[in-house]
């Protein structure tokens, strides 16, 4: 008997890959904006220099996208 309410594998990546990006990106606009503390440091070696700002608006904008698709992915599984 299998459970309704596991998440496919495909699904439970995408929502970490969603979380580390929105997460990250937001952390490293609010570094840009307000000169705080980097939360996820990590992600400032996939911005390249000069971009900081776009870098980060596109990370939040595939994180949501990314998201999205996990979320379109468990919904398709529960059908």
């Amino acid at each position: 008997m299998t459970s309704t309410s596991a998440k496919p594998p495909l699904a439970a990546v995408s929502g970490l890959l969603c979380f580390v990006l929105v997460v990250g990106g937001g952390s490293g606009l609010l570094h840009e904006w307000l000169g705080w503390i980097h939360f996820m440091g990590f992600v400032r070696f996939l911005v390249p220099d000069g971009h900081e700002v776009f870098g980060y608006v596109v990370m939040v904008a595939l994180g949501l996208a990314a998201g999205a698709a996990g979320d379109s992915l468990t919904r398709r599984a529960r059908s």
